[in-house]
């Protein structure tokens, strides 16, 4: 994977169990259980998809971590290839190192808030035993139960598109124009359009940025009914795209955003 691509998905909860249920039946997929193994003692669950490949994890707060103020959302991993040397470069130009490099049995990662305090993790990742070739699949821009769009709405735009250049390597070829809500700038990364950047609207909620990821679903319909019944709230209801997909935003049951991509659907 090249640096800047989008290579895993965490959603930090008070609930696993909850959000198992919640995430099944609005995506379908199986949260395992069990803690995986860790080695700092966090509980942290298995995303599974439908074909058997991982779509992510979950990882569930602890009081510190609730204590210190962190709240139920979703951050996305973002592949480098040296985690300090970018954290680093990060920091010279102003972000916030949140939490430091650590070292697991897939690879290093870190935490870092860009600029304007958008929280997402680093990763330099180890390849499975045996498959030094291994390449991330938890985004893919057409196939159900994966990430499919990473859309970061940030209180500044002109220097979220210079950071995220510079560091991830994003390319901005197309932007289309929302009128009052300004422009929607389109990454490009690596041949693959993975998602846009945005102003944040005026009345969102805090101060700061926030990424928001789609996840494919086969029906938009069905999913913002899945949503509805399970105790989600739908912030955005159904409304067509460019490319003639449909989307919803929601939160679920514990106020973490996302949003869900695919045909309409009935």
């Amino acid at each position: 994977m090249s640096a800047g691509s989008f290579i895993w998905y965490e959603l930090m909860t008070h609930d696993p169990d909850a959000a198992a249920r919640f995430y099944g039946a609005v995506v379908g997929w199986k949260i395992s259980d069990a803690p995986a193994p860790m080695p700092n003692g966090a509980d942290y669950r298995m995303i599974m998809r439908g074909d058997g490949g991982s779509a992510g994890g979950v990882l569930r707060l602890s009081q510190d971590m609730l204590r210190n103020g962190a709240q139920p959302c979703w951050l996305g991993y973002l592949h480098v290839a040296d985690v300090n040397a970018s954290i680093q470069a990060m920091v010279a130009d102003g972000a916030r190192v949140v939490m430091p490099g650590m070292d697991l049995p897939v690879g290093r990662i870190a935490m870092v808030a860009d600029p304007m305090g958008t929280p997402f993790y680093v990763m330099k990742p180890i390849p499975p035993p045996g498959k030094p070739e291994a390449k991330s699949d938890v985004f893919d821009v057409k196939e159900p139960q994966r990430i499919r769009w990473n859309e970061l709405a940030s209180p500044d735009l002109a220097r979220a598109r210079t950071f995220y250049a510079k560091h991830f390597h994003f390319q901005f070829n197309d932007v289309m124009p929302m009128g009052p809500m300004g422009d929607y700038c389109f990454i490009d990364h690596d041949g693959v359009r993975l998602g846009a950047i945005m102003q944040k609207p005026a009345e969102s909620p805090g101060p700061t940025g926030t990424w928001l990821f789609y996840f494919g679903v086969p029906s938009i319909a069905e999913a913002e009914r899945a949503i509805t019944a399970n105790g989600g709230k739908v912030l955005q209801g159904q409304h067509e795209v460019p490319g003639g997909d449909w989307v919803v935003v929601a939160t679920d049951p514990a106020g973490a955003a996302f949003g869900v991509v695919g045909p309409r659907g009935e």
